[in-house]
């Protein structure tokens, strides 16, 4: 097992949600950890959250859409902190509204952040790590870069393309006998801030699909992805395993399904509040902003664990398990007949 103490690990869109419960958690294993976000105001708060965990915090202020704001971030990295060890893209936006009622503009927006966010922070961390032949990173995916739903076109086109760009990479470090490894975690709904700040056209306050987890049952996935990351990807969640499942066996009756429940899943009985920031443009932490932290509105709903992650994590050992079960019955069986 790697030594995890003393890691340097980058964390973009770390301020807040999964990002910031993945900060706090290197953060408690004494990484130095460089945060990537717009918002000051929670990247303070996520430097606080890492140094009173025992870790080391450097808090750099960076629009990922930016492939030379993300560079210079990289570099100040390497500077005060040392060879970066794990990259983990997590930063994104989005747009909850219909495809017809998206501009152009907003559109565009979401796809510079939430999928050349993660190639531009990508092209950082392997222009370092490949040199020294060591190095990971992890992509923060989710359930949606196999099966878009309605309301979020935006977001489920920048998620299907980091998934493309993740297997085309890996297949390529793959070639190259690198050791530098890539992988990817898939999510599930998660009780993020994002439902507060993300730029909503709907009537009704936007909500995570349920079942929903809370960020820090991401943060242990993306944990563990970091310290084993020969697996091409993760999925947390029984939900998510549910979903890729029917996708691909169904994904025309799956259609149907969400076209009579997705919109409606998506929002609560509440109106929309009439003065819900918008992060896309601007960080919603900012000037006349406040610290959204970790956790979004819905921790009554969210459960703290999953056992399909432990499962996951832990399928080789659930296979020779099997395994040994049925011998054990092949043999009973057997022992029955003669």
């Amino acid at each position: 097992m790697t030594d995890t103490r003393n890691q340097v690990v980058v964390v973009t869109g770390a301020s807040g949600g999964i990002g910031r419960a993945v900060a706090r958690a290197f953060g408690a294993r004494h990484a130095r950890v460089a945060l990537l976000a717009r918002g000051e105001k929670g990247l303070k708060a996520a430097a606080d959250d890492i140094r009173a965990a025992g870790g080391t915090a450097l808090a750099l202020p960076t629009d990922v859409a930016d492939v030379e704001q993300v560079d210079a971030a990289a570099d100040r990295v390497e500077e005060e902190l040392g060879p970066i060890d794990v990259w983990v893209n997590v930063a994104f936006t989005s747009v909850f509204a219909r495809f017809a009622d998206i501009r152009p503009e907003e559109f565009r927006r979401v796809t510079e952040v939430s999928y050349l966010g993660y190639v531009y922070g990508t092209m950082a961390a392997l222009d370092r790590m490949k040199p020294r032949d060591h190095g990971t990173v992890v992509q923060v995916g989710s359930a949606l870069a196999y099966r878009g739903i309605p309301l979020q076109t935006a977001y489920c086109g920048a998620k299907h393309a980091v998934q493309g760009f993740h297997e085309s990479l890996r297949c390529e470090l793959l070639s190259e006998r690198s050791k530098v490894r890539v992988t990817m975690v898939q999510m599930p709904a998660v009780n993020t801030p994002q439902f507060s700040w993300v730029l909503s056209r709907l009537p009704h306050h936007a909500q995570p699909v349920p079942p929903i987890y809370q960020p820090e049952v991401a943060a242990r996935a993306v944990l563990y992805a970091a310290d084993h990351p020969r697996r091409r990807e993760y999925w947390v969640g029984g939900s998510t395993v549910g979903t890729l499942i029917a996708n691909a066996v169904a994904p025309g009756v799956l259609d149907r399904y969400l076209a009579d429940t997705g919109l409606r899943s998506q929002q609560t009985a509440h109106p929309k509040p009439a003065d819900q920031p918008a992060n896309l443009w601007h960080p919603a932490d900012g000037p006349r902003g406040h610290d959204f932290g970790a956790h979004g509105e819905f921790d009554a709903k969210s459960s703290p664990r999953s056992l399909q992650l432990w499962a996951s994590q832990h399928h080789g050992l659930l296979a020779a398990g099997g395994s040994a079960l049925a011998a054990t019955a092949l043999a009973l069986w057997r022992r029955t007949r003669s």
